[in-house]
């Protein structure tokens, strides 16, 4: 189904999504969307059985993946998204302070040693289990 155009009441023309058409849009399936909304990251309006999404939603949608891209957890992001709301109406914008960055980098350093130290292990493995063999 493409997407649904309603009105305000200024008359003025907004666009409206599906779930499908957010799903596709940004790649995600239609469980992550229920997933957020059940989460209260997302809330929808409902037609009926189905959910109908506007530009702020499809603008939080943004933030909320953008959050999960750099690493945040979804309490994280809720937070982040609970504080947008609050806010002056401006355009949604994943807004960190520079200490939040500074703890995110360390944590993303810390699981890439993590990771990297992983990998090496495994890769040690592999070349042992291809000597044996």
């Amino acid at each position: 189904m493409d997407h649904i155009t309603g009105s305000t009441p200024a008359g003025e023309s907004a666009r409206l999504y599906t779930i499908g058409d957010l799903a596709r849009e940004f790649g995600v399936t239609l469980r992550t969307l229920r997933f957020y909304e059940d989460r209260g990251l997302l809330s929808p309006r409902r037609d009926g059985t189905a959910r109908i999404y506007d530009a702020r939603d499809r603008e939080r949608l943004s933030v909320i993946l953008k959050g999960k891209q750099l690493g945040f957890t979804l309490t994280e992001i809720r937070a982040m998204v609970a504080e947008e709301r609050s806010g002056n109406g401006a355009a949604m914008n994943l807004k960190l302070s520079l200490d939040q960055i500074e703890d995110q980098i360390r944590h993303l350093e810390q699981q890439k040693g993590e990771i990297e130290e992983a990998l090496a292990e495994l890769q040690a493995r592999r070349a042992g289990l291809a000597v044996a063999a």
